[in-house]
């Protein structure tokens, strides 16, 4: 599951076999791993959290001097939007919480599971900087030895990017459309769309996110109208790119009869550009204008400050 659905690069086969031969006995009572599935109807897992527990020495937040890493967590992309990554992680935290005695929970999220890991008490802390040093097994050291180059070391290494694809929609006197959240104060009108899935490209994410956000299809063939990009920083570890496509000018019925998600969004709203500023944080609102700018001039743009922590 995470070599097909978590990590940019499958691993190879004998990464699988080596990962399956030491993870096996680790999920034994006295072993240090812990896994929760759900069963998909043909008989695969459809979902999975796997944590790993090591001791810490205590402090007065977590006395007991355990903590556990959320290695995986993991839903097959044809069952997603069923609340099975809500269950396993659930269930993990439970189990290690109350049976297992863990005072102390780590893990590394994408921003599309954030809103989940914030509901179940997770928070991030601006005084982490996640860094990462590979030990040359050849005893290459920092000397730069590529004896050892594997795809997978080398992808460890650069640096990692999120992705996601929004599509533009106006009415038909051109004011943006919004969609107001009920996950994120921090951004609280977005445009239509949402992360990528592995294996999509931009416009079949955008199409995607729409459908599932509004129950609308934006007609094709995809036009770009800006590319955005943002650096991380202690509020997410990755960079972002994001693909925004033009919707087009929908009608006051096609508005009416967007059907949004209430798990995602409670609003759907139309206002003229200089209203939207009051409403948004300064780089959404400026990201925003740059969308609307690239519509009315034909010419797409790059909006390069999109970003983490910079409101």
């Amino acid at each position: 599951m995470r070599s097909a659905y978590v990590l940019s690069a499958p691993l190879t086969e004998d990464w699988v076999r080596q990962c399956t031969d030491e993870l096996a006995p680790r999920l034994t009572p006295e072993g240090d791993a812990r896994a929760f599935v759900v069963d998909a109807r043909d008989g695969a897992m459809a979902a999975c959290a796997l944590g790993l527990i090591h001791p810490v020495l205590p402090a007065h937040a977590y006395p007991q001097g355990l903590a556990a890493r959320v290695h995986v967590v993991a839903t097959r992309p044809d069952v997603r939007r069923r609340g099975y990554a809500r269950a396993v992680v659930t269930a993990l935290l439970d189990h290690l919480s109350y049976v297992e005695q863990v005072t102390l929970f780590e893990l590394h999220s994408s921003v599309e599971a954030a809103p989940l890991y914030r509901e179940l008490g997770f928070a991030g802390s601006p005084a982490l900087m996640r860094m990462t040093r590979l030990h040359d097994p050849a005893g290459g050291g920092a000397s730069g030895s590529t004896s050892t180059w594997t795809p997978e070391l080398y992808a460890a290494t650069v640096p990692k990017n999120t992705a996601f694809a929004c599509v533009y929609f106006t009415d038909m006197d051109d004011r943006p459309l919004q969609l107001h959240s009920v996950y994120s104060p921090t951004h609280p009108w977005q445009l239509v769309g949402g992360m990528m899935d592995l294996g999509e490209r931009p416009w079949e994410t955008a199409v995607r996110e729409c459908q599932e956000e509004t129950g609308l299809t934006p007609p094709g063939p995809p036009r770009l109208l800006a590319t955005v990009f943002g650096l991380p920083s202690a509020e997410w570890p990755h960079s972002t790119i994001g693909c925004v496509f033009e919707g087009g000018r929908l009608t006051a019925q096609q508005i009416s009869d967007i059907a949004l998600n209430p798990s995602e969004h409670d609003e759907v709203r139309v206002l003229p550009l200089d209203e939207w500023e009051a409403l948004m944080p300064p780089r959404d609102f400026a990201r925003l204008s740059a969308v609307e700018s690239a519509r009315r001039t034909g010419e797409a743009a790059y909006f390069g400050t999109w970003d983490w922590g910079n409101v």
